[in-house]
């Protein structure tokens, strides 16, 4: 099989880790998202990035407001006191983003505009809250109307009836996810976050080992009666919708507060970073469909496995955001993936989605997992609101 370069390769990749978002205040509810973002900027330069070599760094955040407004990638620069020479910009895709400021460094690279680019994620939905930002497609009936906006769980919901996924199907995935999370071994990628004097957090937390069935059997659905339901039919004439909501507060993406980065870099960025690249990027895609349904990451997976030159047979693993129990359920069926290889470690029903910072997290496990295993490549896939979603292979080289 002849293989694809393109020429980008990750030199490091770092998360901190996740920090569920609690009404009586979480874990990094006192850590403003520009500080949580600046701990990793500081954590990869201490593991040896010569910072005069970066020149961008491009950071994703969903909800681009209050204190993550404003252009939190470069003033979470100067916090971390990096140079003042280094430039820095936000990417905001919805949930994509941070794998979208991936995909952007990474072009950055491939076209010469950058020899090494820092890319990756912020989210405080502690301090930032989902649609703090008050985006017009979610408040405005008319633009909701030509936009087709739904509330993402209707879009799950619709998408679980649409695939042949039962309410049993998605209370397994949640099981499953909650005990390959509490069972997950612990990684050198993510640094321990500060949170107060002497206080550290250093694994992710939510993992619930144990989860009964049953118990979950017994939970209501949170969107069976959500009103958009009624936007469904005039976007999608002919799709019906299922008799009772499917997905439960077990079966949803908790969330979560958390960042990522990875250092990306020609192959010439060998000798001035000092060390040899861990991987390279050898695929990358961003799909739409007509929303609401959640399939454009399997299309956007497509995409890229095919840039790679690969088919799903060659992956040795697959991190796919749960965002809800369907969507990694649809990646697993419609790329015919065996179900041990899908998020190996949990995923976001477990221990939480940070929205913008998703994406870099997705990256960092991926790798962890090609080298506990000795893999070669792996599928990163994440879907967004408005029938969005990207998709990333990587190629492990060490």
């Amino acid at each position: 099989m002849a293989q694809f370069s393109s020429g980008v390769y990750v030199y490091d990749a770092v998360r901190s880790p996740k920090a569920r978002v609690r009404k009586q205040g979480g874990t990094f509810a006192d850590v403003p998202a520009h500080d949580l973002l600046g701990q990793l900027l500081i954590g990869v330069r201490e593991r040896g990035l010569p910072v005069d070599t970066v020149g961008d760094i491009l950071i994703g955040t969903s909800t681009a407001v209050g204190e993550q407004g404003g252009n939190i990638a470069r003033a979470a620069a100067l916090w971390a006191g990096w140079p003042d020479t280094v430039n820095a910009g936000v990417v905001s895709r919805l949930c994509c983003s941070g794998l979208d400021a991936i995909e952007t460094g990474a072009a950055k690279v491939a076209s010469g505009i950058a020899d090494v680019v820092v890319t990756g994620g912020v989210e405080s939905m502690s301090r930032v809250p989902m649609m703090a930002d008050k985006p017009a497609m979610a408040f405005d009936d008319t633009l909701g109307e030509r936009t087709g906006f739904v509330t993402i769980g209707v879009s799950a919901d619709l998408t679980a009836a649409r695939y042949g996924f039962s309410r049993a199907d998605l209370d397994q995935a949640a099981v499953t996810s909650h005990e390959r999370a509490a069972a997950a071994p612990t990684s050198d990628s993510v640094v321990p976050i500060k949170t107060g004097e002497g206080s550290f957090l250093g694994a992710d937390e939510g993992p619930r080992p144990g989860l009964d069935l049953a118990a979950l059997a017994e939970l209501k659905p949170i969107f069976g009666d959500d009103p958009s339901w009624k936007r469904v039919a005039n976007r999608l004439p002919g799709v019906a919708r299922p008799e009772v909501g499917l997905h439960t507060a077990a079966t949803a993406p908790a969330l979560a507060d958390g960042a990522a980065l990875a250092v990306l870099g020609s192959r010439s960025a060998e000798q001035a970073l000092g060390r040899k690249p861990i991987a390279e990027i050898v695929g990358v895609a961003q799909a739409a469909v007509r929303s609401p349904l959640l399939t454009a990451p399997v299309d956007a997976a497509r995409r890229a496995l095919a840039s790679a030159g690969i088919t799903a047979a060659h992956l040795d693993t697959v991190e796919a955001n749960e965002s809800f129990a369907a969507s990694v359920l649809l990646i697993r069926d419609q790329l015919g993936i065996e179900p041990a290889k899908v998020n190996p470690v949990g995923g976001s029903m477990a221990t939480g989605h940070p929205l913008g910072a998703g994406g870099g997290v997705l990256l960092v496990n991926a790798l962890d997992h090609l080298r506990r295993v000795d893999g070669e490549y792996a599928l990163v896939t994440i879907p967004a609101a408005l029938g969005l979603g990207a998709a990333l292979v990587i190629r492990r080289m060490a």
